[in-house]
């Protein structure tokens, strides 16, 4: 079973915990009593080393943060310290600040390999995907495993005994400090802080050449095209830059995995097709205090409600997809559309329609359009509770039933 261990956070009083059990915490452990590295991925804040640390309390192991000077010193001859932990779990904390130690994980590995270790030698969690995943995947390709864990979704907090933690959740989004503040204003602030770490420091700190001001501007841009294709040089000329830098600046987003990017779908169907991709802000707290949104009735009479429970639904439904599962959407030139489209491992695709709702209409030709694309099985998804049929075999559900049927 999963463990359930402390969300510790800056709003609440002395000696008050949230008691949050988070869904990947039995696939990392499995992971890690597999294959010898584990690559625990994610934005910074959402809780991976809170998780590292309460799965080491029960393993011998050491933590090391390498934003850390002390620790970085420790690992000015990596194959020296690390070898003489050995025996136990190393978790290496935003290990994208030290890809120079890739190479040495290779060569300890392998030598655990001779001596009879095959697993749970190291933890790595790292707050930016694809360099990292390019560096880790060329030294230690075969042994390596990789893991996202996104914030707190819908089914984390089902437990927990608290109302409307959907529309609170929906609200503030999915980091734990921001979710468990006391109010509204406090998360709001601390997501603020949060946007200006990333703009300020880390976005310096990995290399990337943006000015703070611009890629605010930018990033509350995509806020306002939320879950809409981009016309790149659009946006450029707003920012008086060209839209390759525009590109640039979003992958670099989607990097740092504070963007989606979802696909379009390009199976092999007889109609003209929108070939751009789509883009989210991933976490919904994110994406209404860059458009000044700080409480749910000023959500509620915001145009971009619709939007923004998308995106919500969107990365709840990515945060327990099956491994090796795909994510698409679905727009033809005439207008017909879905979604989201999810091809499982087993090549089976299900369609969904999202409605913001509780009194959800499937569109028009929405079972046709998912006849054309192969989808076996058809939702629509509401923000009510219950699940059941409306003909031409769709089914309305609502987001938890939907998460609980992916993940089996």
């Amino acid at each position: 079973m999963p463990v359930r261990y402390a969300l510790s956070f800056r709003n609440k009083l002395p000696n008050m915990q949230g008691m949050i059990t988070r869904w990947i915490t039995e696939k990392l452990q499995k992971s890690i009593a597999q294959v010898p590295a584990v690559v625990l991925l994610g934005a910074r804040q959402v809780g991976k080393t809170t998780l590292a640390k309460a799965i080491a309390k029960n393993l011998k192991s050491i933590y090391l943060d390498l934003e850390a000077p002390e620790d970085l010193l420790k690992l000015s001859d990596p194959t020296s310290f690390l070898r003489t932990h050995s025996d136990k779990l190393v978790i290496l904390d935003e290990i994208q600040r030290a890809p120079d130690l890739f190479p040495a994980l290779r060569g300890i590995i392998d030598k655990n390999r001779e001596q009879g270790r095959k697993s749970g030698q190291f933890l790595l969690l790292g707050s930016a995907s694809m360099d990292l995943m390019r560096q880790s995947s060329e030294s230690l390709a075969g042994r390596i495993s990789y893991i996202e864990m996104g914030g707190l979704n819908v089914i984390e907090l089902e437990y927990e005994g608290e109302r409307n933690r959907l529309q609170k959740l929906l609200l503030r989004g999915g980091f734990p400090d921001s979710y468990l503040a006391d109010d509204d204003d406090m998360a709001m602030d601390w997501l603020e802080n949060l946007i200006r770490t990333y703009l300020e420091r880390d976005v310096p700190q990995m290399g990337f050449r943006a000015p703070a001001v611009r890629l605010r501007r930018l990033w509350t841009m995509l806020a306002h095209l939320q879950g809409e294709p981009v016309n790149y040089s659009k946006l450029g000329a707003n920012l008086e830059i060209d839209g390759k830098t525009v590109t640039n600046y979003i992958d670099m987003l989607t990097d740092l995995l504070l963007i989606r990017r979802l696909a379009p779908w390009h199976g092999n169907v007889k109609k003209r097709l929108i070939k751009s991709p789509r883009y989210y802000i991933r976490d919904s707290g994110i994406l209404h205090r860059l458009l000044g949104i700080d409480n749910h009735d000023a959500l509620l009479s915001n145009p971009v409600v619709g939007k923004s429970w998308e995106g919500f639904v969107v990365e709840n439904i990515h945060s327990v997809l099956p491994r090796r599962s795909k994510t698409y959407y679905y727009r033809t030139a005439a207008g017909a559309e879905i979604d989201l489209l999810i091809r499982m491992p087993s090549s089976e695709i299900w369609a969904v329609e999202i409605k913001y709702g509780v009194a959800p209409k499937p569109g028009k030709h929405f079972s046709n359009t998912c006849d054309d694309v192969g989808a076996r099985r058809k939702y629509v998804l509401y923000g009510g509770d219950d699940e059941f049929p409306v003909g031409d075999d769709v089914t309305v559900i609502s987001l938890p039933r939907l998460m609980k049927h992916l993940a089996k």
